[in-house]
C-alpha cells in the first residue's frame, strides 16, 4: 500500500513539473519564433523549433507517466522521431536564408536568446534530479540541457554577426542546433528500442511463466 502510494505521489509530482516545463517551452516557442522571423535569423528559428520539439516531447512525455515499460518505450521512439524531423527541417530553414540572403537583427537575437536562456535554465534545474530518470524524463533533462548550448550559441552568433557585418555566424549556429537535435534524436531512438527490447522480453517471460503454471495446474 505504501509502495503504491510513493508511486502514485511521485507520478503527480512528474506531471506537475512535467505541465509547468512544457508551457514555459510552448510560450517560448510562440515568442522565439516570432521574433526570429520578423529579425531574419535562422539562428532564433532554429532555437525557436526546437523549442517546439521540446514541448512535443514534454507533452508525449506526460502521456508516458505512470505507464508499463514498453508505453514509456513507445513514446520515446516517437519523442526520437519528432525531434529528428524538426532538425531535418531547420536544416531546410537555412538552406532557404542562405538563398535569400538578408542579414539579421542582431539586437533581436540578443534579447530573445537570452530571455530564452533564463527559461531553459529553469526547467534544466527543475528537471536536474530526473536526469538518471526513466527513459522519458531523462530525454525531457536532455533537452533543457541543449537548449541552454543553443541559447549561449545565438547570443554569441548574434556578437558576432554585429561585429562582421554577416549573416554566416547565423548560419553556422542554427546549423549547429539542427546537428545537436539531430545527435540526440538519435541517441533518444536508440535507448528506446533498447526499451522497447527488454519491455518484450519482459512480456515474453511473464507469458511463458503463466503459460507454465496453467499447464501444472491444469494436471
Amino acid at each position: 500500500m505504501t509502495d503504491c502510494c510513493a508511486t502514485e505521489t511521485r507520478n503527480r509530482q512528474e506531471r506537475i513539473l512535467l505541465w509547468t516545463v512544457l508551457t514555459l517551452n510552448a510560450v517560448m516557442f510562440f515568442g522565439e519564433f516570432t521574433a526570429g522571423w520578423m529579425a531574419r535569423s535562422s539562428g532564433l528559428m532554429a532555437d525557436s523549433l526546437d523549442m517546439l520539439a521540446d514541448s512535443l516531447i514534454y507533452s508525449v512525455s506526460l502521456y508516458a507517466v505512470g505507464r508499463g515499460l514498453a508505453h514509456k518505450a513507445k513514446a520515446a521512439l516517437l519523442n526520437g522521431g519528432l525531434q529528428m524531423l524538426l532538425g531535418i527541417g531547420v536544416f531546410l530553414h537555412i538552406a532557404w536564408r542562405i538563398w535569400e540572403g538578408s542579414a539579421p537583427n542582431t539586437q533581436v537575437m540578443g534579447w530573445i536568446a537570452a530571455l530564452a536562456l533564463v527559461v531553459n535554465v529553469s526547467c534544466f534545474l527543475l528537471l536536474y534530479r530526473y536526469r538518471s530518470g526513466d527513459v522519458n524524463m531523462r530525454a525531457s533533462w536532455i533537452c533543457s540541457r541543449n537548449d541552454m548550448l543553443g541559447n549561449v550559441g545565438v547570443l554569441l552568433a548574434a556578437g558576432l554577426v554585429q561585429v562582421m557585418s554577416s549573416p554566416w555566424p547565423d548560419y553556422v549556429i542554427a546549423a549547429a542546433i539542427a546537428g545537436v537535435v539531430v545527435h540526440s534524436s538519435y541517441g533518444v531512438l536508440v535507448q528506446a528500442k533498447r526499451s522497447l527490447q527488454e519491455a518484450s522480453k519482459v512480456r515474453a517471460s511473464g507469458w511463458s511463466h503463466d503459460k507454465t503454471y496453467s499447464l501444472i495446474d491444469s494436471h
